[in-house]
């Protein structure tokens, strides 16, 4: 039998990806949410995006999972947003507020502000997600502690807010503040091969996308359907998450969530979907 040296056994090349890999592709469908909510799915992608078309990962998903994310009464993600609104109502902290005090109704306070993030925060000086808006909100006007990782909520309520943006188109603002450098470092995380498997996000989402290795479809990788439900896992997924699950897949140490390279990544990875509708809570595989 033949024996592998210890690199050898661990070390996979963009050649042997391709070699393993079956040839698939996006399926010709359009996605309408309830029979009414008409998605985008598939776009002219933005000046100097690296491919001619962006799509998102519900073409590249089985019938049956595209059925569940086209029904809301279906999509087990939704059950999660059903905990992130009352979250929204629930008062925490000192100053006896809830979000919904400050913000009233969700569903025309928020309408469009999930397709907006990241964004540029002054006050940090650094790009800003939903998870950590959500956060500053806390301890600046709630008198609150900030939510955890994955924790106390927050997946349901960035999910509950960045729901009422579904079918708006993601567009984020890459001339405010210092973003243009946040999106350049991203780039730099996107393209950057790492761990035991010397894979970058590139590997499998550019270079691959359209192909099968095992039995996982590549998409793109766009994020518009985040927070998602993933059937694998039968829960609702952070896309800190994904992020960290793909570069241990990798067998590299993956970095703490919001960390500078992740989110200069989902800044990146952000503009890389712009013009595709906000599906949150996508389901995937």
């Amino acid at each position: 039998m033949k024996k592998f040296g210890k690199v050898g056994a661990v070390l996979v090349t963009l050649g042997a990806l391709s070699a393993v890999a079956l040839a698939g592709g996006p399926v010709d469908q359009q996605l309408v949410i309830d029979g009414e909510i008409e998605m985008i799915t598939r776009t002219e992608a933005p000046d100097g995006h690296p491919l001619d078309e962006v799509i998102s990962g519900w073409h590249y998903r089985t019938g049956e999972t595209r059925a569940l994310e086209a029904d809301t009464f279906e999509n087990p993600g939704m059950l999660f947003v059903e905990q992130g609104e009352a979250a929204w109502n629930k008062i925490e902290g000192t100053e006896g507020k809830s979000c919904a005090s400050c913000h009233g109704d969700a569903s025309e306070s928020m309408a469009g502000i999930g397709a907006q993030y990241p964004k540029w925060d002054a006050d940090s000086g650094k790009p800003i997600n939903v998870e950590l808006q959500i956060n500053k909100c806390r301890t600046e006007n709630m008198g609150a502690e900030p939510l955890p990782f994955d924790k106390g909520g927050q997946k349901e309520l960035t999910a509950y807010i960045k729901h009422q943006s579904l079918g708006t188109p993601v567009s984020i603002d890459l001339d405010a503040g210092d973003m243009q450098s946040w999106w350049k470092k991203g780039e730099e995380v996107y393209y950057t091969r790492t761990g035991q498997l010397n894979l970058s996000c590139a590997s499998c989402h550019e270079q691959n996308n359209g192909n099968y290795i095992r039995a996982d479809h590549l998409s793109q990788g766009n994020i518009n359907g985040f927070p998602t439900y993933r059937l694998k896992q039968g829960a609702l997924v952070s896309v800190h998450n994904r992020f960290r699950g793909c570069i241990r897949d990798t067998r590299a140490e993956f970095p703490a969530a919001f960390s500078d390279e992740l989110m200069a990544l989902e800044v990146y990875v952000t503009w890389r979907g712009s013009g595709l509708s906000v599906e949150t809570p996508g389901v995937r595989q």
